[in-house]
């Protein structure tokens, strides 16, 4: 694989990145998943905004409706597969009411195609051909699945762990599959050395490209709601997820669509509740955790690369974290599923939590279903 990628418009636009420790802007050079001078992250350097084209008939929906805040060079087009304006559904848990947003529903069946669509959409307006990521399932599906539709070659490392299905989903869009045992952790640093030799490293987990793709669930959730919601529950393994949601919310209010942005609630599983320790603990909390096995397999992450991302965006909106059990997780997909809801473990760590804050919860109370359950084992 190489890694040359063309320069948009004669490199007259420049990504809206600077490097989280140096402060530097995004180089110019290339795809780079880190800052070249100091190895530090990068992120957006300044907030997004919220300015939706009008929804009717003839109009953009998806994602195109959000292009105005996704960072994209003007002009380039969006690779889509008819992402996001998924449905936002009640149900009762326990004697709370909470909407469901069924994310689970998206083109490859899960949150991360929001993602995909952003960074995949960055990687060809570079004129990028080839490209690798890792992942524990879902964001290697839908970074395969978007791949193939913008004609970019990719590479998957994912742990031979990774459900069967997921694994079969990354192969049916054309990837090249490399399993790697051990944990999820190995499978990241199998991508990261591959990066190192040169090859474009397209992880959902280091680009903040995704974050505005995950920053339009906020966006559908307040206009599907027709008010902003009062908590928002999710699982949380990298972060990317909360994160974005907490962005999405900011812009709105900062655009006077709300007034007030949600509680958020993170929600990990107790086998590998690093930001649930660490909320809990302080920083000595981490010592105590492992990268434990559980059947909520996207959200097995010991080290979340934005973690401090995370704990400050739970921090600021008054929310808390939450741990949960394997047989609780359990419960939880099955009683997801008699509601209508098949979704993967991953996702029905909310239940639990749910049945165990939902009353303490500000209202409305909305849950996000990240990944299908057609993707489990």
């Amino acid at each position: 694989m190489t890694s040359a990628p063309a320069q948009p418009n004669g490199r007259e636009w420049a990504w809206p990145f600077r490097c989280l420790s140096c402060r530097r802007p995004y180089s110019p050079d290339g795809f780079p998943h880190q800052c070249p001078v100091c190895g530090g992250l990068y992120d957006f350097a300044s907030p997004l905004v919220y300015h939706p084209e009008p929804r009717g008939p003839g109009r953009r929906a998806g994602l195109e409706r959000y292009r105005k805040s996704l960072p994209l060079p003007p002009g380039s087009p969006l690779v889509g597969l008819g992402e996001g304006d998924t449905p936002l559904l009640e149900a009762k848990v326990g004697e709370a009411i909470v909407h469901f947003k069924c994310e689970h529903l998206n083109p490859s069946g899960s949150f991360k195609d929001r993602g995909a669509a952003v960074l995949v959409s960055a990687l060809a307006a570079l004129g990028v051909g080839e490209a690798v990521e890792d992942s524990s399932g879902n964001a290697g599906a839908a970074f395969a699945a978007y791949a193939a539709r913008a004609g970019i070659r990719a590479r998957v490392y994912v742990p031979s762990s990774a459900a069967g299905p997921k694994r079969l989903q990354i192969q049916a869009y054309g990837a090249e599959l490399v399993e790697v045992p051990g944990p999820r952790s190995a499978a990241a640093e199998a991508a990261r050395h591959a990066a190192e030799g040169g090859q474009v490293y397209a992880s959902h987990a280091h680009h903040p490209h995704g974050l505005a793709g995950m920053a339009t669930i906020a966006f559908e959730i307040v206009e599907q709601l027709g008010v902003a919601p009062g908590a928002v529950v999710v699982p949380v393994g990298q972060g990317s997820l909360l994160i974005g949601l907490e962005r999405g919310f900011a812009a709105m209010k900062a655009a006077g669509a709300i007034g007030q942005a949600p509680q958020l609630v993170g929600v990990q599983a107790q086998a590998c509740a690093p930001l649930w320790a660490v909320a809990r603990a302080g920083p000595a909390g981490l010592g105590f955790v492992q990268e434990g096995e559980t059947i909520a397999e996207g959200i097995r992450i010991r080290n979340p690369l934005r973690g401090d991302a995370a704990l400050g965006a739970v921090d600021r909106s008054g929310g808390t974290w939450v741990a949960v059990p394997e047989e609780a997780i359990q419960e939880g997909q099955a009683e997801l599923a008699r509601l209508g809801f098949f979704v993967e473990p991953t996702s029905a760590v909310v239940w639990p939590a749910l049945a165990a804050i939902a009353s303490e919860l500000r209202q409305p109370t909305v849950a996000v279903l990240t990944g299908s359950g057609f993707k489990a084992r």
